[in-house]
């Protein structure tokens, strides 16, 4: 099973699907999984602004339960070549691990379930469903890839019990964390505009990044909260101050700073909006500026609450790895945060310690051990 999962993951490897180029890695998925009997269909999609975007949807059984697995084949640029000890595509072992780009995030994750499931559905007594959901619009603007994907299953009556994510979960080695949710991510643009004028005359002229200064100690002076159950505290990240003044001798009439909220359920991406907006209001309050705020949402926080499908999969994590993993939501957002819109979503997969590096690289062993995982995990969902 696991020389399997890593013959899969050589192979994708060697396909340069740098988002969003498909790159050959969806059509050796769909050839591979027609094979075997799944019925599988190309989903490209299309949205003026950005690139084409090809994905896969594949089938095996009907009925309920009906267990997803998703995951992305496209990956981020490897940058200078030279740099690399491995060429980033060749997918070469050396010293017990797997190197390539893509092989921890997430092409291997990708082969380990793709390996367990295609030995799953040898037993004889099979019932119930097993679906791959494979975009390449993750490491992208993430338009057309799953959102679309999800709305297409809608469109088709199609109705997931339960999904595994098989993003890289662990900081580094397999059986450490279950990702059950994931923190929302609040982007946020502030322009203070005032009065343009010579700095030996400030009385004639409203300093801008004076107002800027007044609303950052605002948005930082207190803890937006203290954590809940499954969350850490939400946290407001300065990113930037622009003024773009060139002059010396020149009072600007115009700056901007640029900020991100990693944010837990105790917000709603509404309730942070208003929020930033009463706290500048009130930074601001008797200064001679204007201020203008813009807010983009890139990710709802969301929590799947333990169950008994999360137990067995935690009980599947301790019989291979004699570990008992924590159930976390730290870390950045994936894909999980459109599925979990649909079903019931966890993430599980390889050590995330290498990924977007150079010399980007899997251990065999946790391949080996992720594979087992998601068998025994199939055994007892289906059983």
């Amino acid at each position: 099973m696991s020389d399997t999962a890593i013959k899969y993951a050589q192979d994708l490897i060697a396909c340069e699907s740098v988002t969003p180029i498909e790159g050959g890695a969806l059509t050796y998925l769909e050839s591979l999984l027609s094979n075997a009997g799944f019925s599988c269909t190309r989903l490209p999609f299309s949205e003026e602004g950005t690139a084409d975007v090809d994905n896969l949807y594949a089938q095996f059984g009907s009925g309920q339960p009906h267990l997803m697995f998703a995951g992305h084949t496209d990956v981020v640029d490897p940058g200078d070549l030279s740099l690399w000890t491995y060429p980033p595509f060749s997918g070469e072992i050396h010293d017990g691990k797997l190197y390539g780009r893509g092989s921890a995030d997430m092409k291997g994750g990708i082969a380990c379930f793709l390996a367990a499931a295609l030995e799953h559905i040898k037993h004889p007594d099979f019932k119930g469903t097993i679906s791959f959901l494979i975009t390449g619009d993750e490491e992208g603007p993430a338009i057309n890839g799953t959102v679309k994907m999800l709305k297409w299953l809608k469109e088709q009556n199609i109705q997931p019990t339960h999904a595994i994510v098989g993003e890289p979960t662990n900081p580094s080695f397999v059986g450490e964390a279950i990702k059950i949710g994931r923190r929302g991510s609040l982007n946020g643009w502030l322009t203070v505009k005032g009065k343009q004028g010579h700095v030996a005359y400030p009385h004639l002229a409203s300093n801008p990044i004076d107002g800027i200064a007044l609303a950052l100690v605002e948005l930082k002076k207190e803890e937006l909260d203290g954590g809940t159950p499954h969350f850490l505290p939400s946290h407001l990240e300065i990113t930037s101050v622009d003024v773009g003044n060139k002059t010396v001798n020149v009072i600007p009439s115009e700056a901007r700073c640029h900020f991100n909220i990693r944010y837990n359920d105790t917000f709603t991406a509404a309730e942070l909006e208003a929020l930033i907006q009463r706290q500048v209001t009130t930074a601001l309050i008797g200064k001679d500026l204007d201020f203008s705020l813009k807010f983009q949402r890139s990710a709802d926080c969301f929590v799947t609450e333990p169950g008994p499908w999360i137990e067995t999969l935690t009980r599947s994590i301790f019989e291979v790895t004699n570990m008992q993993p924590s159930l976390s939501t730290s870390g950045g957002t994936s894909d999980a945060r459109f599925i979990k819109n649909v079903c019931p979503v966890v993430e599980l997969g390889l050590s995330n310690a290498t990924i977007h590096q150079i010399d980007e690289n899997v251990s065999l062993k946790d391949m080996a051990q992720l594979t087992e995982i998601y068998e025994k995990f199939l055994n007892y969902y289906f059983a």
